[in-house]
């Protein structure tokens, strides 16, 4: 079990820092620190006269690792990889990727990389919002209850026997109250401990449907035109209620939401949704980006004062997709009168009332404020979201999840698959949110208690094809299956028209397993074991996760 020691906190007053370490409640004639310890709910909040600008505020237990304990940190955002590592284990940033390129292609904008110290040292591992120890069945769970008043960071050293949670205060300036670290700290079985979390986070169990559909992306990627999608369209077997989604690729600019590419789509996109009406076939989804614009935009180009800029006043980059993506201030408000008529332009008159895939969401909280904390401005920025949204489904992407548990519809929980199963070797080299079916399967395997309790888990797609794919078919068979046992969406980008016996037969293997659940999934080596309940019987079933020599790509026929 993990055994409270005591609380760190520091600020600074008058110019002066002053700093404190206890196991309880403490205070001067300037600040009040109110550290609480029961019922498994460890809290320490702060309270002050004057103001104060906070350094740290963070708790340290003391647990006792074995051998067989596998450590569990949830990564930064949707992307990030997230599983569960031996106590040897280490997580690598971006510190050894050249400085000249870090910096061109904005590697360290995608994660944590500008805020959290990245170790060498085996078994010196970190993530956020929540983790825990497993040993066998029994799970040593740490989580925050109040994330939306700033990030908490969950770090182990686990050669020390140590587990440290910082809150996310450094530099933030208070004059009355802050609401600090929250922590729930318990052991059982794995539904004991996450019903137990959502429970005490008031988040009730979301009796989602599952969504079943097809999105344009790993087709088509940006390629995609009005005549594209209208054949995709009228060859899929597409029921009412699937999911039609077209992804990027139908702007003339990320962040001109407003201008549709007219060359792609000369009769717009309504002719789309009427056209799917027409043909009785699936709800209208749509891709957007809203808290960034690329630097091609019109966007970028007119409303300089629209950009996010950091204590220096320098814009701030998101990272380097298109021609290299800003991050917008979700506080200015043209700004947010420009997402309201985007909104409310795309859902009631084009006719995308079913499903948003707001993607790129981490962006809105890049740099913290002066007078608010990242996990505050994300907070503001899914609650922005939601309103514009109405009762219109979101699926958020790359996001810190904690900000939208209980607050979206679905969510991505991992990195986007490949066509590849581990992504050019090359790719293997950069951050941790670079595209990888391995990782994706992973974070969908070692996330999915969060699938009915925060949001339903979306896995990314499956792809069952064998063109423009150097994928095996044990590797396509097992992300479909994985994608069947962890989701809630069930969304794929292959033309089903296409597939021979082989496909077909994958595809009625993956779906028999929904409604089948994961009782256990251990990583040993490079197989993936999973004891799951099926019709009432425990199975086991094993996945060979090992890079396996690129094969030649099969090229789809015009």
């Amino acid at each position: 079990m993990l055994r409270f020691k005591h609380i760190k906190f520091a600020y600074i007053a008058g110019g002066k820092v002053y700093s404190v370490t206890t196991d309880k409640s403490v205070e001067n004639q300037r600040v009040k620190l109110t550290v609480t310890n029961e019922d498994g709910v460890i809290s320490a909040s702060v309270t002050s006269v004057t103001p104060i600008e906070l350094l740290r505020l963070s708790a340290e237990f003391e647990y006792e690792f074995k051998s067989i304990s596998r450590v569990f940190l949830n990564g930064y955002q949707s992307w990030t990889d997230s599983t569960e590592h031996p106590i040897n284990g280490r997580l690598r940033g971006v510190d050894h990727i050249p400085k000249p390129i870090a910096d061109k292609y904005a590697f360290s904008q995608y994660g944590d990389y500008t805020f959290t110290r990245y170790s060498l040292k085996k078994g010196v591992m970190h993530g956020f919002s929540y983790g825990y120890i497993r040993n066998y069945d029994v799970y040593d769970f740490i989580g925050s209850l109040n994330e939306d008043s700033g990030f908490t960071t969950i770090r182990t050293d686990c050669a020390a026997g140590r587990v440290l949670a910082f809150k996310e205060c450094s530099e933030l300036h208070i004059e009355n109250s802050f609401e600090g670290l929250k922590l729930y700290i318990g052991r059982g079985s794995e539904d004991e401990v996450f019903d137990k979390w959502f429970g005490l986070m008031g988040i009730a169990k979301r009796d989602l449907p599952r969504i079943h559909g097809y999105t344009s992306w790993y087709r088509h990627y940006q390629d995609i035109s009005e005549e594209i999608l209208t054949k995709d369209l009228e060859q899929s077997d597409l029921g009412k209620d699937d999911i039609f989604q077209i992804d990027d690729g139908w702007q003339t600019a990320v962040g001109d939401w407003l201008s549709i590419d007219e060359k792609k789509f000369p009769s717009g996109l309504k002719a789309v949704t009427d056209r799917m009406a027409e043909l009785g076939k699936g709800k209208a989804g749509i891709w957007l980006a809203p808290f960034v614009c690329e630097e091609k935009s019109e966007l970028f180009k007119s409303h300089k004062d629209w950009l996010l800029k950091d204590k220096n006043g320098r814009v701030v980059k998101g990272g380097s997709n298109w021609s290299g993506f800003y991050a917008l201030d979700i506080y200015n408000e043209d700004f947010r009168a420009y997402l309201k008529e985007v909104f409310d332009t795309i859902i009631n008159k084009w006719g995308f009332g079913r499903l948003l895939k707001l993607d790129f969401l981490y962006a809105a909280c890049i740099v913290p404020r002066k007078d608010k904390t990242r996990g505050m401005v994300m907070a503001d920025a899914i609650k922005l979201l939601r309103e514009l949204a109405g009762d219109t489904a979101i699926l958020g992407c790359g996001v810190p999840l904690a900000s939208v548990f209980g607050r979206v519809e679905y969510c991505r929980v991992g990195c986007d698959v490949s066509l590849d199963w581990d992504d050019k070797p090359y790719m293997k080299l950069m951050h941790r949110e670079r595209p990888s079916t391995r990782n994706c399967i992973l974070n969908s395997v070692f996330r999915r208690q969060l699938d009915g309790r925060a949001f339903g888990c979306d896995p990314d797609v499956y792809l069952l094809r064998d063109t423009e794919t150097t994928m095996t078919a044990s590797q396509r068979k097992c992300l479909a299956e994985i994608n069947a046992l962890t989701g809630s969406v069930w969304f794929t980008s292959d033309n089903a028209e296409d597939y021979g016996d082989e496909q077909k037969k994958m595809y009625e293997d993956a779906s028999a397993l929904f409604g089948c659940r994961i009782l256990s999934a251990e990583l040993n080596g490079k197989e993936l074991v999973l004891q799951i309940l099926r019709d009432g019987k425990k199975e086991l079933r094993s996945y060979d996760m090992r890079d396996i020599p690129e094969l030649p790509v099969k090229k789809l026929m015009p």
